[in-house]
């Protein structure tokens, strides 16, 4: 279950990871954010970002174009 919930949806790269860089910081240490996107892109960025920063990619899925990640925040 996800502490909050961010809509990426319709925006393109490199914005998604920095709406999820921001939103991580209203996220408690240890909550999980869930990230929602459309852009295809944000799979390799969403996975880099957490490898660079520590944050933990609990899960990611794609039904229809949409994407669905769950990001602990390690922070």
């Amino acid at each position: 279950m996800a502490d909050r919930t961010l809509d990426t949806t319709g925006l393109n790269c490199p914005v998604p990871v920095l709406k999820l860089k921001k939103a991580l910081e209203d996220v408690p240490s240890g909550g999980v954010l869930e990230v929602v996107a459309t852009d295809p892109s944000s799979v390799n960025d969403f996975e880099a970002f957490c490898r660079g920063t520590g944050h933990t990619l609990l899960s990611k899925s794609e039904a229809g174009g949409v994407y669905r990640f769950l990001i602990r925040n390690s922070a």
